[in-house]
C-alpha cells in the first residue's frame, strides 16, 4: 500500500472543498436568476394584460396552479408575488449582487426605505453576511443607530467605501445590543458574568461591534509602579488603525468610571501604541448613562473616550424611531 503525505491529502480535500462552495454558490445563483426572471415575466404578463389588480392576482393564482402541478410546492403564490416584488424593486439583472442569496434578498425585500436597503446590501457583501447575521443587523436596528450620530450620507458612504471611517462614532453604536447573550434585564447581574457571556458570544459581539474589529485580549493585566489594574477587553480596529479598550460596568455611569478608563487609554498610547497607529479609544459599556455629566467630565475636543448604553433586547421600531426623530430636531436647532 502506498504510503501518502499528510500534506498532500490535504490539499486534494481543499480541492473538493472549495468545489463543493463553488457549487453551492452557483446554484445559490442561479436559484436568484430564475426568481428574477420569473417575476420580470409576471410584469410583463400584467402589463400587456388588463390593467386591473384583479387580473394580476389572478395570473398569478392561475400560474401557481399550473407551476404546482410539475414542480411541486415551491411555486406558491406568496412565491410569486415576492418574484414579482423581486423585479419591481431590482429591476436590472447586472445590479443583482453574487455574494447575496434568495434568503438574504427576502430579508431585503422587506425593506420599504431605498437607502436603509442599499446600506445592508453594501455592509452584507462587504461583511459576508450570512442570512442569520444579516437578519439580525436589520432586526436590531443596526442602520437606524448608526444615523444616531451620523448623517445619512456618510452612513451610506463608509458602506459603499466612499468615504473612510475617520472618527469612532462613525462605526461605534449607541446603544449597543447585546440580545444575543440571551439574558434577561435584571439588576443583579456582575460585570465579571456579562464579560464572561460576551467572551462565550465573541463572534456575535464582534458583528455587533462593527467594521474591522478584532478581539485582542480579556483582562489584560497593566502595572503601574507598585499597582496592578486590569482591563475587562481590548480590541484593535484595522479602519481606525488603533486599540479599542472596552470596559464594562453595570451600573449607572460615573466620572470615576470615566477617570479609570482614561487611565487606561493614556497608559496604552504610552505603552502599547505604536507611531503608526491612532491614539487609543476607550469605551465604557454601561446600563445608563447621563450623556450632560459625560460631556462636562472629559475634555472639550474629547475624541477618544465614548460612552455607549447597553440593552439586553431588540429594540422596538418606535423607540429607536423616536429617538431618531430627537436628534434631528437637536441637529435643526444647532443649525
Amino acid at each position: 500500500m502506498t504510503i501518502l503525505s499528510q500534506t498532500f491529502i490535504k490539499s486534494i480535500r481543499e480541492i473538493i472543498v472549495n468545489a463543493q462552495k463553488h457549487a453551492v454558490t452557483a446554484v445559490q445563483q442561479q436559484r436568484v436568476l430564475m426568481y428574477w426572471h420569473i417575476g420580470h415575466h409576471i410584469v410583463e404578463e400584467e402589463q400587456q394584460g388588463e390593467v386591473r389588480a384583479e387580473y394580476g392576482a389572478e395570473l398569478i393564482k392561475t400560474l401557481a396552479q399550473e407551476l404546482t402541478k410539475d414542480f411541486g410546492s415551491g411555486f406558491s403564490i406568496r412565491q410569486l408575488e415576492l418574484c414579482r416584488q423581486f423585479y419591481t424593486i431590482f429591476p436590472i439583472t447586472n445590479a443583482l449582487r453574487s455574494q447575496l442569496n434568495w434568503t438574504q434578498y427576502r430579508l431585503l425585500l422587506r425593506i420599504e426605505n431605498e437607502d436603509k436597503r442599499t446600506y445592508y446590501i453594501e455592509e452584507s457583501c462587504n461583511n459576508n453576511w450570512s442570512a442569520r447575521q444579516l437578519e439580525r443587523q436589520i432586526n436590531s436596528q443596526l442602520y437606524e443607530r448608526l444615523l444616531l450620530s451620523n448623517d445619512k450620507e456618510k452612513v451610506l458612504a463608509i458602506a459603499k467605501k466612499e468615504a473612510i471611517v475617520e472618527h469612532p462614532k462613525d462605526i461605534i453604536k449607541d446603544p449597543m445590543v447585546l440580545e444575543f447573550l440571551g439574558l434577561q434585564p435584571q439588576a443583579s447581574y456582575y460585570e465579571k458574568d456579562l464579560e464572561q457571556s460576551l467572551i462565550n458570544n465573541i463572534q456575535s459581539f464582534l458583528l455587533e461591534l462593527g467594521n474591522g474589529f478584532s478581539f485582542v485580549s480579556r483582562q489584560k493585566r497593566i502595572q503601574i509602579e507598585d499597582d496592578e489594574y486590569f482591563v475587562d477587553l481590548v480590541f484593535y480596529n484595522r479602519l481606525l488603525r488603533c486599540f479599542v479598550i472596552i470596559e464594562i460596568k453595570t451600573h449607572k455611569l460615573t466620572h470615576q468610571d470615566l477617570g479609570q478608563l482614561q487611565m487606561y487609554v493614556n497608559y496604552y498610547d504610552r505603552t502599547e501604541k505604536q507611531e503608526t497607529e491612532n491614539n487609543t479609544i476607550g469605551i465604557l459599556l454601561c446600563t445608563d448613562k447621563n450623556d450632560t455629566m459625560v460631556e462636562f467630565a472629559l475634555p472639550e475636543k474629547n475624541a477618544t473616550i465614548l460612552a455607549s448604553q447597553y440593552q439586553l433586547y431588540l429594540p422596538k421600531k418606535e423607540e429607536i424611531t423616536k429617538v431618531i426623530s430627537h436628534v434631528l430636531e437637536d441637529k435643526k436647532e444647532i443649525e
